[in-house]
């Protein structure tokens, strides 16, 4: 038995990412295990940008403001900024992580459903990275881009991935927003175990911890179901489930064989803490596939999306999904908005 419950994990060939830009953190983490890429999100910059302000980022932003002569009262100068914290918060942690793995950074929930400006932030995002020495180039491409699967949004991932920009599809919980990131091309796809709104204070009393979530969790069967859409599709395009709240969620998550699963560093250090389980424990499960063949068959980017359109109109429960965590996320950019405002307006005084 091996020594760790996550190098049980890792050792049935399910490759573990950090979901965090706590560098300290994935530094202390790295000690004892590896990571392959670094994920985040509009709530995990956020969190880190008011702890890392003081020590690690108000020097280097406030000179980048006042050098390129940016208006942070604009929406357009703000974004900027924040874009560049983004970069310099992801660039503390691609020292822990394998020399092959990437650093992962989220388009802004307020162009979810606009192609052209998700598409312009993209690469906005990806400009910043190069001018950071984290590159994209296809010999040594460390940097991905996610983007919520909604009908304008995964146009934008195409177009990006027929530009070279790689692209992770995010926000997602449903087979029909898998299919169409596939068929956009994307790199990755992370369907949320838990939907967002568990991870806040406003939305945590509605959190079930299942004592079997393998087997009672209802994402369980259709990550399941995705999993095997792509290995029977040969798809490129790689699982790395998301949204992982405690250490029986990961094992459960292992046991579907997902390519990767992104874990917070609270979890991570949880399982690198927790005694290896036995062989039954971590077998992998199956399921039967209960979506209709057309369901994985449909052109998904047809007609500027219009079956995945069609597909969450009819899904009230994974619209909702998305609409709430565009919502979360929308509020915690606009947190770090007004954090930056107002700590570098306090410099300039």
């Amino acid at each position: 038995m091996t020594n760790s419950l996550l190098s049980q994990i890792q050792a049935l060939g399910v490759v573990v990412d950090i979901d965090s830009m706590d560098y300290k953190a994935a530094k202390s983490l790295s000690v004892s295990t590896t990571f392959h890429s670094m994920t985040s999100n509009q709530a995990i910059v956020n969190g880190q940008l008011q702890v890392q302000w003081d020590a690690n980022l108000e020097p280097l932003v406030s000179q980048y403001v006042q050098d390129a002569v940016i208006d942070i009262s604009t929406e357009d100068g703000i974004l900027e900024v924040l874009n560049l914290v983004t970069v310099l918060l992801a660039s503390k942690v691609i020292p822990y992580l394998d020399k092959t793995g990437r650093v992962l950074a989220q388009t802004s929930p307020r162009t979810a459903y606009d192609k052209d400006a998700t598409v312009a932030h993209a690469k906005a995002i990806i400009n910043v990275f190069g001018k950071h020495g984290i590159s994209r180039r296809v010999e040594q491409d460390r940097v991905c881009i996610k983007i919520p699967v909604t009908p304008q949004s995964i146009l934008a991932c195409k177009e990006l991935e027929e530009s070279g920009i790689r692209t992770l599809g995010t926000c997602l919980f449903s087979v029909p927003q898998a299919m169409a990131a596939s068929q956009a091309g994307c790199l990755s796809i992370s369907p949320y175990f838990n939907e967002l709104r568990v991870h806040f204070p406003e939305g945590a009393s509605s959190y079930i911890e299942y004592s079997d979530p393998v087997r009672q969790h209802p994402m369980s069967p259709i990550i399941y179901s995705i999993i095997q859409a792509f290995k029977e599709r040969q798809t490129s395009t790689t699982v790395v489930p998301a949204s992982i709240i405690t250490v029986d969620e990961a094992v459960a998550l292992a046991r579907l064989r997902p390519h990767h699963l992104t874990i917070s560093d609270r979890v991570l250090a949880l399982l690198a803490g927790a005694p290896g389980r036995s062989d039954d424990e971590l077998a992998a499960v199956t399921f039967k596939v209960t979506e209709e063949k057309s369901v994985f068959d449909a052109d998904y980017l047809f007609n500027n999306a219009a079956a995945l359109q069609i597909a969450l109109s009819k899904d009230a429960e994974t619209s909702r999904k998305i609409k709430e965590a565009l919502e979360i996320f929308g509020r915690l950019e606009e947190e770090s908005i007004q954090f930056l405002r107002k700590a570098l307006s306090a410099h300039e005084a």
